[in-house]
Formats: structure tokens, C-alpha cells, sequence
């Protein structure tokens, strides 16, 4: 599909220092989140797809225009519409989703501990700690805030899928990340979050990730791209 361009009003926006993933930038999945519904993303609307090309920087002034943010002349991020469907990581129930929590490894060893979504560090954060199923698989609650929005719905499946590829030993970000919502969670609700991952090529791995009301009704997937630091 063709490249997005700004709903009205909404050309021009920034990322709150708190919405951060490593320390200095935006967590990818808040950030992707917040540049789509800039550029007239919604729920229930077609899938967006947002490749970061930089770090999303804090606290800055950013321009979306022409399927683009911009930071004065730079690229932060591309954005697209996407046709190919995003399949939903198959559901479980919340007390699966507890005890894998509780396996959570980034609770001895988080390389951005201060994660906004996944952060052991981040009281005020999403604190979505996924940790292993006998499958592979990752899965944790998420009791939702009173803030939830579209970018926050994009962060809760950021951090669960990208952990389904840190479990093989190596740091990664997120490259690359595409949406399709149905329905925002209800705030104070506790939700089941599940990723998986799909394929591992080089420095690249392909991951789902999908969240459910606690009554197992699908609210979100995501499919990602994360790249490998090391």
C-alpha cells in the first residue's frame, strides 16, 4: 500500500521522556504506535506497518509528512500500510500467563532495565514481564492503566515478542513493526499478552505477538522485525 500521510492536526508530535526504551531514545513499540496514529492510524482501521531508521529521539519536536518522521532533516521512521494479515500468537489462559511471568529472565539480566514496558526498574511503567512456556513461546499478564491508547496498545506487544528473540542470548532492538488492533483493552483490566518467535536470519528475527482480554478475546497483533546488537 501506498505510504501514509498526517490526519489532520496531527503532523507534528514528540515522545515524553518517560516513553523511553533504552536509555536516551523512545521504546520502539510506544514510538511506532504514536508516529502511526499521527499519520491517522486507529483501531479497527487497516494494519500500519512503522520501520524505525534511528533511534527515536526524546523530548523532540518530530514531523510526520509524506510517510515520514522527521527529526529536522533526518529519518526517524517510514511508515506504510500493510496488506499481508498478521497472524495472532494462539491464545492462554491468565493463570499460564502468571506462572510463566514469574520465569521472567530479565528480572536477573535486563539490558534496558528502565524498558517503559518491560523495565523491573519502571514502577510507573507497563510492567509486562514475559517470561518462558514449554513451547518456546512467552507470555505475561498486563493489568492495564488508566492511560491506554493506541501507542500504548503498540508498546504492550512490543517488549513480549522482542524477548521471544533475547531468549537466545543476544541483545536486539526493534527494526520494524506492523499493527493491526480491534479494540483497546479496558483500563484497570487485566489482559494475557503472548509472543512467539518465527525465524531467525543473521542479525534479524521475525516475531508475533498478540494481546487478549481476560475474556480471550483478540485485541491486537503485531508482527516485528528485531535486529541483534551483538
Amino acid at each position: 500500500m501506498d505510504a501514509l500521510s498526517p490526519s489532520p492536526g496531527g503532523g507534528r508530535l514528540a515522545i515524553p521522556a518517560r516513553f523511553n526504551g533504552p536509555p536516551g531514545s523512545g521504546n520502539g513499540g510506544w514510538s511506532a504506535g504514536a508516529f502511526a496514529a499521527a499519520a491517522g492510524a486507529r483501531v479497527g482501521g487497516p494494519a500500519v506497518e512503522v520501520t524505525l531508521r534511528v533511534p527515536p529521539p526524546l523530548d523532540t519536536e518530530l514531523t510526520v509528512v509524506d510517510g515520514g518522521v522527521l527529526d529536522g532533516e533526518t529519518l526517524v521512521a517510514s511508515l506504510t500500510g500493510r496488506d499481508a494479515p498478521i497472524p495472532a500468537v494462539a491464545p492462554i489462559d491468565l493463570a499460564t500467563a502468571e506462572r510463566a511471568s514469574r520465569g521472567y529472565p530479565g528480572f536477573s539480566h535486563h539490558p534496558f532495565p528502565t524498558c517503559y514496558v518491560c523495565g523491573p526498574q519502571r514502577p510507573d511503567g507497563l510492567r509486562i514481564f514475559s517470561g518462558p512456556l514449554p513451547d518456546g513461546r512467552t507470555a505475561a499478564p498486563w493489568t492495564v492503566g488508566a492511560e491506554v491508547d493506541l501507542p500504548v496498545l503498540w508498546a504492550a506487544l512490543d517488549c513480549p515478542g522482542g524477548w521471544t528473540a533475547l531468549q537466545n542470548g543476544r541483545t536486539y532492538v526493534l527494526g520494524r513493526i506492523a499493527v493491526a488492533a480491534t479494540a483497546l483493552p479496558e483500563p484497570g483490566s487485566t489482559c494475557v499478552v503472548v509472543g512467539e518467535a518465527v525465524e531467525f536470519t543473521g542479525r534479524k528475527a521475525t516475531v508475533i505477538s498478540s494481546v487478549y482480554s481476560a475474556g480471550g478475546g483478540l485485541l491486537a497483533s503485531g508482527g516485528a522485525t528485531w535486529i541483534a546488537t551483538t
